[in-house]
């Protein structure tokens, strides 16, 4: 299962440390972020719920980027 997410980041290197964040997040197959769109889209593993792992992919994120948001 693949979603979009609309993100809030101030720089590009901010949304490579995201998205770094996010593919390595336990449920996630795969996470691309675009600065430009400011989207995040993640395909996410068989078998598990997408809210829950994005509220873990959000924990993430703030650990490497604290002042990113991500609207679920």
């Amino acid at each position: 299962m693949k979603k979009s997410y609309k993100i809030d980041v101030d720089c590009a290197n901010c949304a490579n440390k995201m998205e770094q964040a996010a593919k390595a997040t336990e449920g996630v197959k795969d996470a691309t972020v675009n600065f430009m769109m400011l989207k995040m889209k993640v395909e996410f593993e068989d078998g598990v719920e997408p809210k829950t792992v994005m509220e873990q992919v959000r924990k993430n994120c703030k650990r490497v980027e604290d002042d990113c948001e991500i609207f679920l």
